[in-house]
């Protein structure tokens, strides 16, 4: 799962608009907007720590001489060793925070559905949202057709074509 932070509200504006729609949360009047923040402030949040769990990954391979090519096992050791989920993990993680949060807010007046329908809705709607990653990789490997996986020129060219589909798809 990759979430990228100009996603966020579209994610808490479809879970908060459609759990109202379907009236299986009520809210208080006129706080649409607050409740909506709310969300966003725990995908927010991840977003952060992510990103604190990165430069600290940078940092430490710096110190320590590292090659890029173990960037993601010192990652992933760093990550269990502050608590953070990452991945499949990662997604229920904000789930379960999205969830505290909902039944937490002063925005929210009720809740009417049962927790694993929100669960299950909540996923469905993030990973409508984050299945983004998977399109760009196929648009451009396919865009990169004529090059070979593997060469200096792919190493070049792939990262390259990510980052400009991203900017077209308004991602960055």
């Amino acid at each position: 799962m990759r979430l990228y932070r100009k996603i966020i509200p579209k994610i808490a504006r479809d879970i908060i608009r459609t759990l109202s729609s379907r009236e299986e949360i009520e809210i208080e009047d006129g706080r649409l907007d607050e409740a909506e923040l709310d969300l966003a402030a725990v995908m927010v949040e991840y977003m952060n720590d992510e990103e604190r769990i990165v430069a600290e990954t940078k940092e430490t391979m710096a110190r320590r001489g590292f090659s890029p090519d173990r960037f993601s096992q010192v990652k992933k050791s760093l990550a269990e060793a502050r608590g953070f989920k990452a991945g499949d993990e990662g997604m229920a993680y904000i789930i379960e925070q999205i969830l505290e949060v909902l039944f937490a807010s002063r925005n929210i007046a009720e809740i009417y559905a049962d927790d694993q329908a929100l669960r299950a809705f909540m996923k469905e709607t993030i990973e409508k949202y984050t299945v983004v990653d998977d399109e760009l990789d196929r648009e451009a490997r396919a865009r990169l057709r004529n090059l070979r996986e593997g060469t200096p020129e792919w190493e070049i060219e792939y990262p390259r074509m990510v980052n400009q589909l991203k900017r077209q798809k308004g991602l960055l």
